[in-house]
């Protein structure tokens, strides 16, 4: 900063608190100005100089370090100013969600297993969850309820699905198990910790519904023959729906298709939308192709299926942060406001999509993916009859319950 070395500093003469830039050869207020004689109110001037020590280097250090301090601690600063109703209730209102609700729905007698980082029992608004079951397999510590995560990542989309507080989660009447396979980052640290957990969901907690806010890029982590893939397709089989992420992308990533598991087929793979029903740029886009089959997919099964708010979503975080709320983002949260969706579509018509065994069987899994499929809002996707990013449409909650039930009747 060379052109410092030419300057000074003056002190306005009503206010000397105030400084004002000159050229040090300019002759300045005359010293009468200050009661002064000339030449003490020259004395009064600074030399600018000595700033550039302060701004370069260590004062751009400075502001760089402070810079991003508050975009890693903005979301909770965020939380606290901002009101917490109006911020979270466009998602459920938008959705339908919250007409359902109205109806007297919140998914009792469903049971939905989340897969992620665990869950902060302890918050606040969890104080009537019916948390059914909790398993551990990322450091085997079965009796101690956690959350692992460094942003509280499974206890955000829990509250999104049951909390029961300060705001209302989709479905918090449902039954609710927890597998802790994610490390603190949100990824695993082995592949098949997902895997064994969807099995786990599965085979002893006999879910209804598979929540998985997770995923990985294609040709990277899962893969289509992995152990996860195959876990989420044994859950199918076995009438358990599936409802998993579609994946966040960065502007300059390029990949082919859904994240793993979202990209197999029956399973319900949700992108996300913003506040003004747009289709969210940072929504993975689904491939023409099924992998596993190297087959076009056909309707009702292109992905993703379903896009839902996930932009921006105020929900549970850490119980011991002041206030326990939190900011986010992602298909993540798109996918769980899907799951407590059909968590109440099931309270309400779950009888009747069963077979005789209790078990809701290949038709009726199709009922609900074509009823999905038909009820989605298509003004998100300008009225296209499937988009890569969007799905079929954004989610309509209500009029999703009502095509299931006309399917229902015509059948």
């Amino acid at each position: 900063m060379p052109a410092l070395d030419k300057l000074e500093l003056m002190p306005e003469p009503d206010d000397p608190r105030m400084m004002t830039t000159v050229d040090r050869d300019a002759p300045g207020y005359p010293g009468d100005a200050y009661g002064l004689s000339d030449e003490a109110a020259r004395q009064l001037r600074w030399p600018a100089a000595p700033l550039k020590e302060i701004l370069w280097p260590w004062g751009a250090i400075t502001f760089a370090f402070g810079a991003a301090f508050m975009l890693l601690i903005w979301p909770f600063i965020n939380a606290y100013l901002s009101p917490i109703l109006p911020e979270t209730e466009w998602a459920f209102d938008s959705s339908g969600i919250r007409e359902l609700q109205e109806s007297g729905l919140d998914g009792t007698g469903v049971h939905v297993c989340m897969v992620d980082t665990g869950i902060d029992a302890e918050h606040p608004d969890f104080s009537n969850l019916s948390l059914v079951g909790f398993r551990d397999f990322y450091e085997g510590q079965h009796d101690n309820i956690r959350d692992v995560g460094d942003d509280w990542h499974g206890t955000m989309m829990a509250g999104l699905l049951v909390a029961d507080g300060k705001f209302r989660g989709a479905a918090p009447g449902v039954d609710l198990s927890v597998a802790l396979a994610l490390g603190p980052s949100g990824t695993s640290g082995q592949e098949d910790m997902v895997a064994q957990a969807v099995r786990w969901c599965r085979i002893t907690q006999d879910a209804d519904i598979i929540s998985l806010s997770l995923g990985s890029n294609p040709g990277s982590g899962m893969t289509e023959q992995s152990q996860t893939a195959r876990a989420v397709e044994e859950a199918l089989e076995a009438g358990i729906f599936v409802v998993a992420a579609a994946g966040n992308r960065e502007p300059d990533e390029i990949f082919s298709d859904v994240s793993v598991p979202a990209n197999v087929g029956g399973v319900i793979a949700v992108g996300s939308i913003t506040r003004s029903g747009g289709v969210w740029s940072q929504s993975a886009t689904g491939s023409e192709v099924d992998p596993y089959t190297q087959q076009n997919r056909t309707y009702p099964d292109q992905k993703p299926e379903v896009s839902a708010p996930g932009v921006l979503l105020l929900s549970t975080a850490g119980s011991t942060l002041e206030p326990p709320y939190a900011y986010s983002s992602g298909t993540s949260d798109s996918t769980v406001l899907v799951t407590g969706a059909l968590a109440m579509i099931l309270q309400l018509h779950g009888e009747a999509l069963a077979g005789e065994d209790g078990y809701i069987g290949p038709d009726g899994m199709a009922i609900v993916k074509r009823s999905l499929a038909s009820s989605s809002d298509k003004s998100s996707i300008n009225g296209v009859s499937h988009d890569s990013k969007g799905g079929y449409g954004s989610l309509d909650a209500v009029q999703w319950a009502d095509d299931v039930a006309f399917e229902l009747n015509a059948a």
